[in-house]
């Protein structure tokens, strides 16, 4: 099966097996991302269900081609807030670029 985690402008196809841990899910996304796995927080969406780093996909109802938010920690301690960029968010910046020429 496959998962698509999004951050910001970036999407992640990331193959991977039911029976997986949300710990492996982050161990690959480390080698994406150079991020530690305990500065990685996974959030399925559209629920906004944090995923729990020892629980399996299967477990945590994670299904194929399932959409997965990706933050980090901040300085603070804390998760970055959700940021996934949609096509339509940059819509009006083509427009603007078009007309300008």
């Amino acid at each position: 099966m496959f998962i698509r985690v999004k951050r910001k402008k970036t999407t992640y196809f990331i193959h991977c097996d039911p029976s997986e841990t949300i710990l492996d899910i982050k161990q690959k996304l480390q080698s994406l991302t150079d991020q530690p796995t305990r500065d990685q927080c996974l959030i399925l969406l559209p629920s906004e269900q944090v995923l729990e780093d020892a629980k399996t996909l299967a477990a945590q109802k994670v299904e194929n081609d399932a959409v997965v938010a990706l933050t980090f920690r901040q300085e603070n301690g804390q998760f970055e807030d959700v940021n996934i960029e949609k096509p339509e968010d940059h819509h009006g910046l083509l427009e603007t670029d078009v007309s300008a020429m």
